[in-house]
């Protein structure tokens, strides 16, 4: 398994579920020929740097994966003729990777979220902050 990253940016006006949709197929597509799903990022609706198809704005979208080539040039044909996809990039990170051992690296790094209404140590000298709103 090889490890790559695609980045698409699908039209401005579709909603979500359509959204979901695209990113949907797409992973399937991944995990029916044994690849692996690492991370998807929905990075939202962003400006864009120039007009695409006469659209200056693009919903981003980030996944990372394990796959096979085939299953990349399956994808790429799919977002090609799909009129909703402005455009993608896929890039190869590694020619060969573990799931498992990525995805318990992508766990550890990710920031652990605290609540509003938690308390917050500070770590130099071990006291208790009431976090205050204003």
């Amino acid at each position: 398994m090889r490890r790559y990253e695609t980045i698409f940016i699908a039209r401005p006006n579709l909603n979500e579920d359509e959204i979901e949709a695209i990113t949907s197929r797409t992973t399937s597509t991944i995990e029916n020929d044994g690849g692996t799903i690492l991370r998807i990022n929905n990075w939202g609706l962003k400006k864009l740097a120039y007009l695409i198809k006469k659209e200056n704005q693009g919903y981003y979208v980030y996944l990372d994966y394990t796959g096979i080539p085939e299953s990349i040039a399956e994808i790429e044909r799919l977002f090609r003729i799909d009129d909703r996809v402005l455009k993608y990039l896929t890039t190869k990170l590694s020619d060969s990777c573990d799931p498992e051992a990525i995805k318990e690296q992508l766990a550890q790094a990710e920031p652990v979220p605290v609540s509003d209404d938690e308390e917050m140590v500070d770590e130099e000298s071990g006291t208790v902050e009431e976090e205050q709103a204003d």
